[in-house]
């Protein structure tokens, strides 16, 4: 059964981790799926063809969700590929590992500008191309949005304004026919969590797994097999929630 059969959905930081995961399943339930990247064409190039040798239906678009352009440019080329949209994730995320003495105005910016401003503007542009059917957004977040991390304060702040963003258009879009909830993620191991020192057998990944009690790091599957019950008709009752997938590291 194709649970996602005939949607168009906007997967930003969709080159790699979570994104590139979240974009081939939904392909794999029928969904059609614009695999969106800043920097690394051919990250995305390669989750394209994997969804497309597979049979499914994707492009590749190219845009930096924290500038207004961008985004505009984004959703021209979806509207013009695919005529309409249905699913929104916002997954594309900035993050360092900064003691608060380095954490700079620069690193505040880089922060707030893809983590927060970028949502903004993805939903702002996704709201237009639902029409009046309506439609669904995922806001991947964090769990250290609800526990934040140590030498992590600008990204669990970012992460807790996204779960605030997520409550509030819950109630503004319901009548719009616009479900919008949060994932949040624990330590997953992806080339972000790589790059920001978390790492095979590093201090931090010890740390974390001792932390969650199915006792191991989470894959991009996991979190990708909840958005896409959250993208279906499964989950038409729920909106408003922050969905901790996390292997029970954030049990609130």
């Amino acid at each position: 059964m194709s649970k996602l059969k005939n949607k168009v959905a906007v997967v930003t930081g969709a080159s790699k981790g979570i994104g590139a995961s979240i974009a081939k399943h939904f392909a794999k339930e029928g969904a059609k799926v614009v695999v969106n990247y800043a920097s690394s064409k051919e990250g995305a190039d390669k989750v394209v063809k994997e969804i497309t040798d597979n049979g499914g239906t994707a492009i590749a678009v190219q845009a930096d969700v924290s500038k207004e352009a961008d985004v505009i440019r984004l959703f021209e080329e979806t509207k013009k590929a695919f005529g309409t949209l249905d699913i929104l994730v916002n997954n594309a995320v900035f993050q360092q590992f900064l003691p608060i003495e380095q954490a700079s105005a620069e690193a505040f910016h880089q922060h707030f500008n893809v983590n927060v401003l970028g949502p903004i503007l993805t939903i702002q542009a996704s709201l237009k191309l639902f029409g009046n059917k309506g439609g669904n957004i995922i806001n991947i977040s964090s769990g250290a949005s609800k526990y934040p991390l140590p030498a992590a304060s600008l990204y669990s702040a970012t992460k807790a304004a996204l779960d605030a963003i997520t409550i509030s258009l819950s109630k503004e879009l319901g009548v719009k026919n616009v479900r919008i909830n949060s994932i949040l993620p624990g330590a997953t191991e992806t080339e972000g969590a790589h790059s920001a020192g978390v790492t095979p057998g590093s201090e931090y990944e010890k740390m974390f797994i001792a932390n969650t009690p199915l006792g191991r790091r989470g894959q991009p599957e996991d979190i990708a097999k909840a958005a896409v019950f959250l993208a279906s008709d499964d989950a038409a009752w729920i909106t408003g929630e922050q969905i901790s997938v996390s292997g029970g590291m954030y049990g609130f």
